[in-house]
């Protein structure tokens, strides 16, 4: 985790290459129960991605391209409520020099850039697709921080592409430990279930 000094000798901490997990308080908004995975964040805002909101589709079925098979089979995933027609991936493989989320691990934007990761031979390359992202501006998440919106925990490349989405939230409080935790993980989406 990267660290600035700030005004006033205050630490501000970026929170690139973590995950965010609402922390029970979103109930009612889009974050209910989201897992983000953090992957800019600095003075000027921070964008994520939503892990664990799959839309249903395939890639094949809602981008207008000529994708390699790969890729029109991938899943679509909701990144989150701004710009839902916004295309982002995160691929992964057993070397990426240009990383820029976590080691090995890689945002995107550009679709030559993905037909290009698409067409490339590799066995262990990973790509995962979404629509729409998370969005902060400057202070914005640091300010949802102080006020416990969201619970962090360290991402990994296991955890963004080898979980299925729909068990994510529970994999991750389990993995944070602690009978608080634990009971947050396991609790229903809607109590009146309870």
């Amino acid at each position: 985790m990267v660290q600035i000094i700030v005004a006033m000798g205050e630490k501000a901490k970026f929170m690139q290459g973590q995950l965010l997990l609402d922390s029970g308080q979103l109930g009612g908004s889009f974050f209910q129960r989201t897992v983000v995975l953090v992957c800019q964040h600095n003075g000027e805002g921070a964008f994520g991605l939503v892990l664990n909101r799959a839309l249903g589709k395939t890639a094949g079925e809602l981008i207008i391209a000529d994708l390699p098979d790969l890729l029109k089979e991938s899943p679509l995933y909701l990144g989150g409520p701004v710009q839902p027609s916004a295309l982002s991936y995160l691929h992964t493989d057993s070397f990426i020099p240009e990383a820029d989320v976590l080691p090995n691990l890689a945002l995107g934007h550009s679709l030559d850039d993905l037909l290009e990761i698409g067409e490339s031979f590799s066995a262990t390359k990973k790509v995962r697709l979404f629509a729409g992202y998370a969005g902060w501006s400057a202070g914005q998440l640091e300010g949802e921080m102080k006020r416990k919106a969201w619970l962090t925990h360290p991402a990994s490349i296991e955890l963004v592409f080898e979980t299925p989405p729909e068990l994510l939230w529970r994999k991750v409080f389990d993995f944070k430990g602690g009978w608080k935790n634990r009971l947050l993980g396991q609790m229903p989406e809607d109590l009146s279930h309870n």
